[in-house]
């Protein structure tokens, strides 16, 4: 590294919001850049520490530990340290086909495992990635790159999330004919209608989209393929298939009065709020709409997270958040030792703007709900109670109701965001794909399914994750069917 003691000089910097009370009233990113010389300083934080651990890319304990797409992170954090910003972008590049995303909405595993967080803060490498990426669209250095020889092979892939946009791009530099196939109108997947605009701006999303377009990558909206497009035909149109569908069948929850009105899935909530940011007028509604009600979000993640900003950006009277996990220590416990992801508590953008609104962190812990109530057909308040983990007699971990907490809280828009099961079965089943027991796409490791030709990448066959194990899914599909085209050769790095 340049300033091998830069670690020792400099704090840690991430990059700085904009007070949460002003935020709220708009929908646009919330994070300013840095200046040049905070970021110099930061990326001179990166301490030459031998072995690095940022980019390794394992799962520790069932979690991510290090960068799943093996970013380079202390070559670009000493190319920045040096001002070398687009050979900075260059080797950011090669291993990661959307940095102007993970940069956005990555949690940042890599961070966990930062050889300076065993004692100290970690190196702000997001906010780093971040504005490597932005600078480099602003300079002009992210062109597009045309494939010079085309090898007449073609691959169909259905699902425009960042599983099916990395594979598509690997493919198409492969010099294959790739389609991209997505129901919805927009190409984009949960980079569009799942993730708030607040967090990744749809401009970011489509100029990335344009660029793939320049270097020859097809792309059809508004199909389903399954229904409007059989399964058949593709399998006859095109030489190989990826699947990259995603984890869409949402987890729901089954207690007495769940069928009143006013209780949603949480991705319909942000779907619909996101198609109204981009297609309404200033005098339009949004189909889900929490302007003056109590909301009330059931589950923790990004994705309650994302429902408790969206709501207050709605206008919400109140917001109050249920997790039915313990309350995260302040540091790391015993049991998470680095390099594991630190299991801790912190509070993210939606409930910092809760807390900003109404004086307190809205999530309530150790939290499950007994039933739903209602009136003339509509949720008015949820009946819920403390509760408590113990093991059982087998050893297993087991919720218990802690007697006599019992009490109601006040309701009139429910948010259910507990994760995702896995894909739609319709799609898988209609090419004769295998499930697995999780209900998701059996594939090798070779990201092949039991049908020939035809492959899986990201949550539709790896289950709930992140955006940066899609994007890594995605690679390791295409290099696949780049060898299974080539007749076990292949011209693409994993």
């Amino acid at each position: 590294m340049g300033k091998p003691t830069g670690f020792m000089e400099f704090e840690r910097r991430a990059m700085h919001g904009r007070p949460p009370l002003e935020r709220i009233r708009d929908w646009n990113e919330g994070h300013p850049p840095l200046n040049v010389v905070t970021l110099t300083e930061q990326a001179a934080r990166c301490m030459d520490c031998g072995v690095p651990f940022c980019h390794t890319g394992i799962l520790v304990s069932g979690m991510a530990s290090g960068c799943p797409i093996n970013n380079l992170i202390p070559e670009w954090n000493d190319l920045v340290y040096r001002g070398q910003w687009r050979e900075a972008s260059l080797r950011l590049h090669r291993t990661n086909n959307f940095p102007e995303f993970t940069g956005r909405v990555c949690p940042a595993p890599c961070e966990g495992s930062c050889t300076l967080a065993i004692n100290d803060d970690a190196v702000a490498i997001k906010t780093i990635e971040q504005e490597i990426a932005d600078r480099a669209w602003e300079n002009g250095w992210i062109v597009p790159q045309t494939p010079l020889t085309r090898t007449g092979k073609s691959v169909a892939v259905i699902g425009s999330g960042p599983a099916g946009l990395a594979a598509a791009g690997q493919l198409n530099q492969a010099g294959h004919l790739v389609t991209v196939f997505e129901r919805q109108d927009r190409v984009g997947g949960l980079l569009v209608y799942g993730i708030p605009n607040m967090k990744l701006d749809k401009g970011v999303v489509a100029r990335r989209v344009q660029l793939m377009a320049d270097e020859g990558v097809r792309f059809v909206t508004g199909v389903t393929v399954g229904s409007d497009l059989p399964a058949e035909q593709l399998l006859a149109e095109f030489d190989a298939v990826v699947l990259a569908t995603g984890a869409t069948v949402a987890r729901d929850l089954a207690v007495p009065g769940r069928e009143l009105g006013g209780i949603h899935l949480a991705m319909n909530f942000l779907r619909g709020n996101t198609r109204w940011l981009l297609d309404g007028g200033p005098e339009a509604q949004a189909p889900i709409d929490a302007a003056g009600k109590q909301v009330v979000v059931v589950g923790g993640g990004d994705t309650g997270t994302d429902c408790v900003g969206t709501a207050i950006r709605q206008g919400a009277k109140g917001v109050r958040q249920l997790e039915i996990m313990p309350r995260p220590p302040e540091t790391r416990a015993a049991d998470n030792p680095w390099p594991e992801w630190p299991k801790v508590y912190k509070l993210d953008y939606g409930q910092e703007e809760a807390a900003a609104l109404w004086g307190d962190d809205p999530r309530r812990y150790s939290t499950t709900t007994l039933r739903f109530i209602g009136r003339n057909e509509r949720v008015t308040g949820m009946e819920i109670a403390n509760i408590e983990w113990a093991r059982s007699t087998e050893g297993r971990f087991e919720i218990r109701e802690v007697p006599g907490t019992a009490e109601v809280v006040p309701a009139d828009v429910v948010l259910l965001a507990l994760g995702f099961t896995g894909p739609e079965p319709a799609l898988p089943k209609a090419f004769g794909c295998e499930l697995d027991q999780r209900g998701t796409v059996r594939t090798g490791e070779d990201k092949m399914t039991s049908v020939p030709g035809v492959f899986a990448a990201g949550d539709c066959s790896r289950g709930q994750s992140l955006v940066v194990w899609a994007i890594r899914e995605g690679r390791t599909a295409a290099q696949s069917v780049d060898r299974y085209l080539r007749h076990g050769e292949t011209v693409l790095p994993a």
